[in-house]
């Protein structure tokens, strides 16, 4: 005699076995999709495992640096786990192990890069509604690394791959999105130069390198698509009016974080991979921006937890 191992249920299994024992009403077809609910483990769980270890390892490292850090994976645990939740999609046996300890900072910083290109290698085949939050997660990543040398930040190189399909209409309007923000963070950078001292020269010159990369990128990509990329407005108006390094550096803030909240804009807007790793590298650039110019203009928290979702 063979011997099955006995499966144990689960919220979802019960219902879905329910409904297919219903008979079907005269003019009513079978329920839709109930046959094509997918019973594989939720991608996101890696994601959720790690954050988790990375906020107790940097509670039990302590310091300001590893605190801070201990936030934003906590705000990234909190946000995947409600996800998770929502789609109750059924949870194997045995999770992945990540020890919840680290030896130092360092190896802080080297967990938080790894947990950054985990998330950043989900982006290409996640559903829309969920590639927004993993682009923001793996950018936080990269923003927390900014918070202190011994963590291992740094900027990201030029755009690389912005040679994407033919974007169709949606997303050639986020694409103009963000070209307006790529342009308003050109004219910023710009503008501040004439109220910041000369300690923030290499600072403004990376920064409007970056933004001129991934303006050019935007344009050749709304060209591809054949429509007329968005002419730049004469000057911008920012929130208050610049008058010293402090509202200089507030301004800056506030050009990545509309870059930022530009670039996940497009994430959510189309299908395409190879758009989509030009979007996340974009949104990660201007979440690590945005950490360094958020510690200059002393607005905390300095590391935004989920860069571009406000």
């Amino acid at each position: 005699m063979t011997f099955r191992r006995s499966v144990p249920t689960n919220r979802r299994a019960v219902l879905r076995a329910a409904v297919l024992a219903v008979p079907t009403v005269a003019g009513l077809g079978a329920v839709a999709g109930c046959t094509d609910y997918d019973d594989s483990p939720d991608p996101l769980l890696p994601l959720l495992v790690r954050a988790k270890a990375d906020a107790d390892a940097a509670i039990a490292a302590g310091g300001p640096e590893a605190r801070q850090v201990a936030t934003v994976r906590q705000a990234h645990a909190d946000a995947l786990d409600e996800e998770i939740r929502r789609l109750n999609r059924p949870r194997p046996e045995r999770m992945p192990r990540v020890p919840a300890t680290v030896d130092d900072v360092a190896q802080l910083g080297n967990r938080l890069g790894e947990a950054q290109e985990q998330a950043a290698g989900l982006v290409g085949g996640l559903p829309r509604y969920r590639v927004g939050l993993v682009a923001a997660v793996a950018a936080g990543c990269a923003a927390a690394r900014q918070l202190g040398p011994d963590l291992g930040g740094g900027h990201p190189d030029p755009l690389e791959g912005v040679d994407a399909a033919r974007p169709d209409e949606e997303a050639v309007s986020a694409l103009q999105d963000a070209l307006s923000a790529e342009y308003a963070a050109e004219w910023v950078y710009d503008t501040v130069t004439a109220f910041l001292p000369a300690a923030y020269d290499n600072g403004l010159a990376a920064g409007a390198d970056a933004h001129l990369d991934r303006r050019q990128a935007c344009r050749r990509l709304i060209a591809d698509a054949g429509s007329t990329p968005r002419a730049a407005e004469p000057a911008y108006q920012g929130a208050e009016q610049v008058s010293d390094e402090e509202s200089a550096a507030e301004l800056v803030v506030a050009a990545e974080t509309d870059a930022a909240s530009a670039w996940h804009g497009v994430l959510e807007r189309t299908d395409d991979g190879p758009l989509r790793e030009v979007a996340v590298q974009a949104l990660i650039g201007s979440a690590t921006r945005l950490t360094s110019w958020r510690l200059d203009a002393g607005v905390e928290p300095a590391a935004p937890p989920l860069p571009g979702r406000g």
